[in-house]
Parts: structure tokens; sequence; C-alpha cells
């Protein structure tokens, strides 16, 4: 939920090498740690850079938990087809704008979140989600397909994350 925080937990692979880790917000505090095997670090960071980098993320993953939509502001956009979510996340102001279909699916969001895109420097820069498809859980509609991205400018392809969820459960 917006207001409380996440764990994301993954295992990815380069070549046979297994790296397990994690980044989270919690307790209004971000961290990333991330090992190969488990035991060997690659990455470790923590710090106001780390957290304010995952408020961001908080807000923008909200739209996997719709039942926490009341906690935002909306507000209307002058597009139709578009309308505007404001988290305050750790005493801090989230803003997400949310792109509808003529269907009333979600298709997609923008946001200026904080980070460090390609070595730039850290500030806030644009940062896209396409979704491609929706999928129901338990009664509730959520992304199923999504691309993931920083738009800085320097570059024509900002995408590094893709997903497809298959399965969801809401407590």
């Amino acid at each position: 939920m917006p207001a409380s925080g996440f764990i994301w937990a993954a295992t990815a692979k380069v070549g046979a090498l297994p790296i397990l880790g994690f980044d989270r917000f919690t307790d209004g505090s971000g961290e990333m740690r991330w090992r190969i095997g488990g035991v060997v670090p690659v990455n470790s960071e923590r710090g106001r850079d780390v957290t304010e980098s995952a408020a961001g993320r908080l807000a923008g993953e909200a739209i996997f938990v719709p039942t926490g939509f009341p906690l935002a502001r909306w507000t209307a956009d002058l597009n139709e087809s578009a309308t505007q979510a404001t988290w305050t996340v750790a005493g801090h102001e989230e803003t997400v704008r949310l792109e509808i279909g003529e269907d009333g699916a979600l298709r997609g969001l923008q946001m200026q979140r904080w980070g460090n895109p390609d070595g730039q420097g850290f500030g806030r820069y644009r940062f896209t989600v396409t979704i491609d498809a929706e999928r129901r859980f338990t009664g509730i509609t959520i992304p199923a397909q999504l691309r993931a991205g920083w738009e800085t400018g320097s570059t024509s392809e900002s995408e590094f994350f893709r997903a497809e969820i298959t399965d969801a459960r809401f407590r």
C-alpha cells in the first residue's frame, strides 16, 4: 500500500551466476542490496538518494494496489484520457499521471522520479511505464504486462524493465 512501503526481492542470472537481492522502502528509508550467490556483494546502497527514488517507486507502483487509491489526492487532467494521483510518501509528495484508454483500461503512467539514470547526476527525471495488458486476479484488475524506463533525452531507448504478472494475491 502506498502509505506503508514495499520489499521487492528477486533472483536474476548473469550467465550461470545467480544474483539475489532486494530493493525496499520501509519505515521511511530506502535500500538496495544485491549479491552473487547471495554472498558476494554486487550493489549495496542506502541514503537520501536511494530513499527518494524508492519513495517515487512506491507511488508509481500503487497501480498494483488499486484498493489503496483512496489514499491519493486526485486531480483532473486537461486531457480527458488522463488523471493525476498525488501520494504523500514519507512526508514528500509524489505525483503520478495515469493514462486511461477509451475502454477504461490503464494504459500507462508518467512521473518525475528521483534518480540517476545514465549517470547524469541525481535529480528528477521523467519516468514512464507503458501498460500493454491488464488482468483480473481475485476480482481486482491490475496491470499484467508492462515496460518501464527513464526518459533523459540522452538515449532513444530508455526501457530497462519488462514484466508479466502471472498471479497476484491481495491481503
